[in-house]
């Protein structure tokens, strides 16, 4: 392990005997330890920086971006790619999510999936993997064999790495060209990762996908005007964004968006033949 390693998330929580307190003075303690959580974000900020200023130009030229991991913090990889083509319009194999276990360790844990330090990179390579891409290993402990071997190994094939993990000087770390720790304290309930240092790491990877997708141009203003329209609730988003950006009336902004199949598309549209009597 890296010199000065300290395995901060396995540490005693500050909290004793928990059974013995109240549901209020629970929920207040967990709210408490929560409220640090953006704290420690921010302190990381530098690194994520860093890590987007060399995925961004990457992601330009095509490349794909992976997030590996296994249990919570897999879980965590898997729902931000999986929020990408539905939120920014973009491929399902352009932000790809793997978990140690498998699809099927998303819903039930996977009994030993994570100790297998070559099964990371075999899921990689299932994906063909290669130098244009770029792979973050995501552990809370920035321990986990699946994740550290997979970064070892894409190293070794000069494919770039990051990692986001909630320990100082991990060995993860010490595999990732661009590591982001966030370091979040001990948990409430010891060694309970999926609290505050689950939060930590949605916190980072929604820093890390949105910003790559807001550089990458799927956004205009503060809008997401290449969202999926795949249900009724994004149709009448994607109908309020034409009618916002372009002055029309509710049943002109529909028909061009069904028209158009995209509200980019649809404000591109009538920014270019703006009905008689539109206010802009």
């Amino acid at each position: 392990m890296s010199e000065g390693f300290r395995k901060i998330t396995e540490e005693d929580s500050h909290y004793r005997h928990l059974e013995k307190k109240s549901v209020r003075e629970l929920l207040e303690a967990i709210n408490r330890e929560d409220r640090k959580v953006p704290i420690a974000v921010g302190k990381a900020i530098p690194q994520i920086e860093a890590l987007l200023n060399a995925l961004i130009p990457k992601m330009q030229r095509g490349g794909r971006l992976f997030y590996i991991g296994a249990g919570t913090s897999g879980r965590l990889g898997i729902v931000d790619a999986s929020e990408c083509p539905p939120t920014f319009g973009v491929p399902h194999d352009w932000v790809i999510g793997l978990i140690a276990g498998g699809d099927s360790a998303i819903r039930k844990a996977v009994e030993f999936a994570e100790d297998d330090p070559m099964q990371g990179w075999r899921d990689l390579q299932e994906y063909a993997v290669d130098p244009d891409d770029f792979v973050i290993g995501i552990a809370a402990s920035g321990t986990t064999p699946y994740v550290v071997g997979a970064l070892k190994q894409c190293q070794q094939h000069h494919i770039t790495t990051g990692c986001i993990t909630c320990n100082p000087n991990t060995p993860l770390a010490q595999y990732a060209d661009y590591p982001i720790e966030v370091i979040v304290g001990p948990e409430f309930v010891t060694g309970s990762t999926r609290m505050k240092a689950g939060t930590a790491q949605k916190l980072v990877l929604n820093m890390i996908s949105t910003t790559a997708m807001i550089k990458l141009g799927r956004v205009v203003d503060n809008k997401m005007v290449d969202m999926q329209l795949a249900n009724q609730k994004l149709v009448e988003r994607g109908i309020r964004l034409v009618m916002r950006a372009t002055g029309v009336d509710r049943q002109t902004a529909e028909r061009i968006l069904m028209q158009e199949g995209s509200v980019r598309h649809a404000i591109q549209y009538l920014k270019a033949h703006p009905p008689q009597g539109s206010k802009k």
